[in-house]
């Protein structure tokens, strides 16, 4: 059995989760919003057409904000297409996924849902076929209050009250040469920067994130985020992250490794955006949006992107996630939490069928995923404050390949922990939440905990997913992956938790100070 120790101190805060760390993604992708979410005549469906079954599992998933409506799809938008009477939209050729849009549900629709789930919105506007006075239009649509041009055509289709929407984001992806739109970063820096100063003057209250580059093994990596924030560094209260975590190498203990990769990347990112403040000289500090992040490789290639016919809402990129996968994404959410000082805002890419953690059958059911448990761990017993934990742990060498298109991003990680670990601290609950992933395939661990500022640390509850097939997946009718409580749960005199091979384990501890 290997052994480990996770060491904390309740004095030692690395910052306090904010609310929109638990996010996810809503694109005009595949059958996420049609089929998906928006189902009209599905037996569970409101009189909005909204599926109840989906709303009931993003409630359990514990999502908080939702970005929408793209995504490479949204550079090719016109959100005028989404709005007004259903019957009087147009029908478009969308380009990013080579379907039709029906345009049957655009931003009111939208909004609506959001309203309905208790979940924020985060609206993207499109900088690569449009650009700043189009952004500002639609900020006008949405939330200003009425007697102009937008707002009152907003208030004549039937919502009266402003959207008062406060995340958005401009654009997606722009340096990705897929982009419909795609720019330099100057070009991409130069409208950014003309579209946040229009939208601002309307809304001052708004809160904007910039987009960085697509991602770390982007060629682009770095000189973009400079040249972006020189340009936007005043205007702007975010810039973006990406990256999807895979094992197109077919090396699980590298795949395991991947989210350490994460965690450098965001500090990268950190670094150039101090950077640039200190270049500018202002003590301002721009915070991360990691507004797309999961697991994504089976459905990246060939047919499973697109289907001929230009089809409507056609069946893509509907990964079926695995046990090894749920244990990756789980090492994301690690890395999430364990920069909660600065990563201020995230959104799981994406919520349903697309590569989510929730899946439907077309006028049938809907379920759970394997990476759907790890999620809901994270986003309703990561609340509050992340406490900085120290981890000795054995360690094992690897090295994690991150394709994206012709790039090919070698990490060499010399010593990656077996232990990978975060700790909340809940001052509100007097809990202390243990999030531990054991990445040895076929050992168990024995973790001692030592945390220190409590006068007492007792077990609560402790919750283990794991599988012995390492390739199980969800199915609809049948769903082995799912958390169990810990066999023999309950630290022994010597304060030591036992975790099973290849498992993520949450662990709840009453406390006192």
């Amino acid at each position: 059995m290997l052994e480990a120790t996770l060491t904390f101190d309740r004095s030692d805060v690395i910052g306090a989760t904010d609310r929109r760390l638990f996010g996810a993604f809503v694109e005009h992708l595949g059958r996420c919003v049609y089929g998906g979410i928006y189902e009209p005549g599905h037996p569970t469906a409101t009189d909005d057409g909204f599926r109840g079954d989906v709303l009931e599992l993003v409630r359990e998933l514990g999502a908080t904000i939702i970005r929408y409506p793209g995504g490479n799809f949204v550079s090719g938008y016109d959100w005028e297409d989404g709005v007004g009477p259903v019957e009087d939209r147009p029908k478009r050729l969308e380009l990013a996924w080579l379907s039709i849009e029906p345009n049957t549900f655009g931003t009111n629709e939208f909004i609506d849902w959001c309203r309905k789930g208790d979940l924020e919105p985060m609206l993207a506007v499109n900088l690569g076929t449009r650009g700043p006075d189009d952004a500002r239009k639609l900020l006008e649509y949405c939330n200003f209050p009425a007697g102009t041009k937008y707002s009152d055509l907003r208030r004549e289709h039937g919502w009266e009250k402003p959207h008062d929407i406060k995340f958005w984001c401009l654009g997606n992806e722009m340096d990705g040469p897929w982009q419909m739109g795609t720019k330099t970063a100057t070009e991409y820096g130069r409208i950014a920067v003309e579209a946040a100063k229009m939208m601002r003057t309307i809304d001052p209250s708004i809160e904007l994130a910039a987009v960085g580059s697509s991602g770390r093994n982007m060629p682009t990596f770095g000189a973009w985020e400079r040249e972006v924030l020189r340009h936007t560094f005043h205007q702007i209260d975010f810039i973006s992250l990406h990256t999807y975590l895979n094992d197109q190498a077919r090396d699980t203990p590298a795949f395991l490794a991947s989210s350490d990769a994460m965690d450098d990347f965001i500090e990268e990112v950190i670094g150039i955006a101090d950077e640039v403040a200190t270049e500018l000289g202002s003590d301002k500090r721009i915070d991360l949006s990691f507004d797309e992040w999961n697991v994504w490789y089976r459905t990246r290639s060939g047919s499973d992107r697109t289907l001929p016919g230009w089809p409507v809402a056609p069946s893509i990129l509907e990964e079926r996630y695995t046990m090894k996968d749920a244990l990756a994404f789980a090492g994301a959410c690690i890395s999430l939490l364990n920069h909660a000082d600065r990563v201020k805002s995230a959104c799981l890419a994406q919520l349903v069928n697309a590569i989510a953690p929730i899946l439907t059958e077309t006028g049938g059911p809907a379920w759970r995923q394997t990476i759907f448990w790890p999620f809901a761990d994270f986003a309703n017993l990561g609340r509050g404050d992340v406490l900085r934990s120290s981890v000795n742990s054995p360690t094992y060498a690897t090295v994690y390949h991150a394709p994206r298109g012709e790039n090919d991003f070698a990490h060499e990680m010399p010593a990656v922990p077996f232990l990978k670990a975060a700790v909340v601290y809940s001052a509100e609950e007097k809990i202390v939440t243990l999030f531990l992933l054991n990445r040895s395939l076929d050992e168990a661990m024995s973790v001692a905990i030592d945390g220190t500022g409590f006068s007492s640390l007792t077990p609560d509850t402790a919750t283990v997913l794991r599988h012995d097939d390492l390739e199980a997946i969800n199915t609809r009718d049948q769903q082995p992956v799912f958390p169990a409580p810990l066999p023999a749960f309950g630290a022994d005199d010597k304060g030591r938790i036992t975790l099973p091979p290849a498992s993520w384990t949450v662990v709840r501890m009453k406390c006192e100070l």
